[in-house]
């Protein structure tokens, strides 16, 4: 395993080396809509994203080469997610040495492989001083997945066409969540999911358009107007999330959402205090629990630290 210099450690030729930390976040879906399946193959979507205070680590190191130590994530393709952005801005004879520290669970529909890759657009962008705007980095996002633009603006928006097209929202009232994860996994969840989407389940998008006009209008948050098009597509494709979702349903006394295409499952509280009884109540439901908090645009792009 490569193991990356600290910041500001000594190379051996009396350089010290530009090291520079970026925070992927992790993000829920309020609302997510699907209009139409399209003649590229994509679907059309309509959906409020969120991002949450549960965040995946990167570390970027000016090096020879390219390379990636990955601490905590099994081999489940989001470290070639980072290499892949990473080759996307990558300029002739340019190295870096990236750490990339997991948190966030790995193939639960909380965004964290697109939120990982966004910010390696973001650290190598910096590290390499490419001085490239917002703009020219979401076109590259959009190449790597169609979450990956919105890791770009963070805190409240309304992603549209196949995911990419973002229009950033006034931010959500802090807002605490209790995030249950089921030890499930399945491979090609994504695509699986939207193939075995009936088209019964299509929509025209105004739920998540009524969302949305709530948070440019900062009236009261619409709570009501949470929905996911996959809840019931994913009771039948994970193995017993109905079961573990029941539990946590029982345990939490809230309604429970799904997290993007799922298996992670999502319950809303009053407070701090109510999550916390919550999450303690969950314990022994079988999933890992994590207690989060909504994040503002800023809390969502701020750089950890200094840099030298």
């Amino acid at each position: 395993m490569d193991i990356p210099l600290s910041r500001g450690q000594d190379a051996g030729h009396g350089l010290k080396l530009k090291t520079l930390r970026f925070r992927a976040p992790a993000k829920i879906n309020w609302t997510l809509e699907v209009l139409r399946r399209r003649e590229d193959g994509y679907h059309e979507v309509r959906t409020v994203l969120q991002t949450i205070d549960l965040y995946d680590e990167l570390e970027f190191t000016d090096c020879d080469d390219l390379r990636l130590d990955t601490e905590g994530a099994p081999d489940l393709g989001e470290d070639d997610l980072v290499l892949r952005a990473a080759s996307l801005v990558r300029p002739p004879g340019q190295g870096a040495l990236i750490r990339l520290c997991k948190r966030i669970p790995s193939a639960a529909g909380l965004g964290g492989g697109s939120s990982d890759a966004a910010a390696t657009l973001r650290g190598l962008n910096a590290l390499w001083e490419l001085d490239l705007s917002r703009e020219p980095l979401a076109e590259k996002a959009a190449e790597l997945g169609s979450d990956v633009p919105f890791f770009l603006y963070g805190g409240s928006a309304l992603a549209s066409g196949r995911g990419e097209a973002i229009e950033p929202l006034p931010d959500a009232p802090p807002y605490w969540l209790v995030l249950a994860v089921p030890p499930i996994t399945k491979a090609a969840k994504t695509e699986s999911m939207y193939s075995l989407l009936p088209a019964s389940a299509y929509s025209n998008g105004a739920r998540t358009d009524r969302f949305a006009r709530e948070l440019r209008e900062r009236r009261n948050f619409p709570t009501e107007l949470i929905e996911n098009v996959f809840e019931q597509t994913a009771l039948h494709f994970f193995p017993d999330l109905a079961r573990f979702k029941k539990r946590f349903r029982e345990a939490s006394g809230r309604p429970v959402h799904l997290a993007g295409s799922g298996p992670a499952l999502f319950a809303p509280a009053a407070d701090r205090g109510e999550a916390e009884a919550i999450r303690d109540r969950c314990v022994t439901s079988g999933c890992q629990v994590i207690l989060a908090r909504t994040t503002t645009r800023a809390e969502a792009l701020e750089i950890p630290g200094d840099h030298r």
